[in-house]
């Protein structure tokens, strides 16, 4: 590994809530690895689950799933990239055998591991991925590109989705990957694109971006008549509604949006003991398709081709930018919403 350091900074949890910066080993390079010196590594409400010991996450842990940086080195059977490329780290890494695997459904990869949940991520100077789950970028900015690994995931989104031509759509939440998801079906055949978000830094953002069509900002003290607008105004109801939220009252709420033969989504992060409770006629006598979107796999090529050219807008998503050190004021940011989105940035 030639003129490396033999150890690095790494944000390290023992357990949940426990972290500290510390010193650790680099890490171990297999033949298909490319080593990443990280740049900079997003941090979002997942990374928040995982702070409290949800969303899969396997302790010790050094976390950080967004993560962007330059090739350092290569294994032995690296052939696309050389020292110095900058590039983006797919996440996640499939069994390919499991029952899932076999059928081609990856993303439920029975022994899916994922480096800041499971295996070890982006929160530190370096970190090893496989080759095939590393992307070259040229135009984004390091700080926007870890929009990348959330962008992904909203394409999966959108993918799970195959909206017809022509369809409405109401989405609950202005977050990153809601105010992204949103352009890529304003892209992609959705005719009318509605944001409800509450009023205040998000709202703004989205009408920055060019997100939807029409904008809905509701109230944070009262929006309950607000609510009953967005029906009013829309007797039929929508063909696509997204709980973006995380809310589990605006998720049980949500259904009762959409049109008859309407598709519901469910795409924001829930805490594990979240229950929701639908009417089974409802569902049955409407034929409500719900459908679950839940990361990524293999979406990384298209996204970074969105993301590269422009097409989808980025600028002011990622409004707050920490040290490694003060990683737990990139979480408070997270979880008091002054931050839109934060990173971890590296010298």
């Amino acid at each position: 590994m030639g003129s490396l350091p033999q150890d690095m900074k790494a944000l390290r949890y023992n357990k949940p809530e426990d972290f500290d910066v510390v010193r650790v080993p680099l890490p171990d390079l297999r033949e298909d690895d490319v080593l990443v010196k990280v740049k900079a590594c997003g941090v979002c409400g997942t990374d928040l689950h995982i702070h409290e010991g949800e969303f899969i996450a396997k302790f010790p842990l050094i976390p950080g799933h967004e993560t962007v940086g330059v090739v350092a080195a290569v294994g032995p059977k690296v052939t696309d990239f050389k020292v110095g490329d900058r590039v983006a780290a797919d996440n996640a890494e499939l069994c390919g055998h499991c029952f899932y695997c076999r059928r081609g459904e990856y993303l439920l990869c029975e022994n899916w591991s994922g480096h800041g949940t499971t295996l070890s991520g982006g929160f530190a100077e370096y970190c090893a991925y496989p080759q095939g789950k590393v992307f070259k970028i040229n135009n984004i900015s390091d700080v926007d590109a870890t929009l990348i690994e959330p962008a992904s995931c909203a394409c999966h989104g959108l993918d799970k989705i195959r909206p017809r031509l022509g369809s409405s759509v109401l989405m609950f939440g202005a977050g990153p990957t809601g105010l992204m998801l949103a352009q890529l079906l304003r892209q992609n055949g959705c005719s009318q694109v509605t944001i409800a978000a509450p009023e205040g830094l998000k709202m703004n953002l989205a009408k920055s971006l060019d997100a939807a069509d029409t904008y809905i900002e509701l109230s944070r003290s009262n929006p309950g008549p607000q609510y009953e607008q967005i029906k009013k105004d829309n007797p039929y109801g929508f063909d696509i509604v997204i709980e973006a939220t995380g809310s589990v009252k605006i998720l049980e709420d949500a259904i009762n949006y959409c049109r008859r033969g309407g598709t519901l989504v469910v795409y924001g992060v829930y805490s594990n003991s979240a229950t929701v409770t639908w009417k089974p006629t409802k569902i049955f006598g409407d034929e409500i398709r719900i459908i679950g979107s839940f990361s990524e796999v293999h979406m990384f090529p298209q996204t970074v081709d969105y993301l590269d050219s422009g097409k989808i807008k980025t600028k002011g998503i990622v409004n707050k930018v920490f040290p490694l050190e003060k990683y737990g004021e990139a979480l408070q940011s997270i979880k008091d919403k002054s931050a839109i989105k934060a990173a971890i940035v590296f010298d």
